[in-house]
């Protein structure tokens, strides 16, 4: 087995294991996924991320270093072997680690600092003030104007 092979692959598998917890999840699972099927080979392989990411996600703060580990091990030793079957050419591999570190760079300087401030008076529910908001859902009861005044 070619030594730089191996050392790609483990760095592709542990980028990717780090892009599983950030917003670029989703860019970075096609990318490893289209390289991953692109032989018709493994037909489960975005099922199979998107349980590796709900596996890592799911894993307690204590055992999550151990997990992700597992998970890049694992993801490791696929990259490699498909890049061994293209004869040992570690152009494609090498093509998915330079989008991936790109990917993870851009995630990684996508993270500011932001000072939110209500002002103009009383608020009679709730105020959310996000980038980006899903899933979430207020059980408030209806004040009337009238019972403050």
């Amino acid at each position: 087995m070619n030594s730089e092979l191996a050392v790609l692959a483990a760095s592709g598998a542990t980028t990717l294991v780090s892009l599983m917890v950030t917003d670029s999840w989703t860019h970075a699972r096609e990318l490893v996924g289209r390289y991953m099927t692109r032989t018709g080979a493994d037909p489960d392989t975005f099922d199979d991320l998107q349980d590796a990411r709900t596996r890592l996600l799911a894993t307690d703060v204590t055992e999550r270093e151990r997990t992700a580990r597992e998970i890049s091990r694992q993801y490791g030793d696929r990259l490699r072997r498909l890049a061994e079957a293209d004869d040992g050419s570690d152009e494609a591999l090498r093509a998915l680690l330079t989008s991936l570190l790109q990917l993870s760079a851009s995630a990684a300087g996508a993270w500011r600092t932001v000072d939110n401030r209500i002002s103009g008076g009383v608020q009679h529910g709730p105020v959310v003030q996000s980038g980006t908001v899903a899933g979430l859902t207020f059980h408030v009861d209806h004040v009337h104007r009238e019972d403050f005044q």
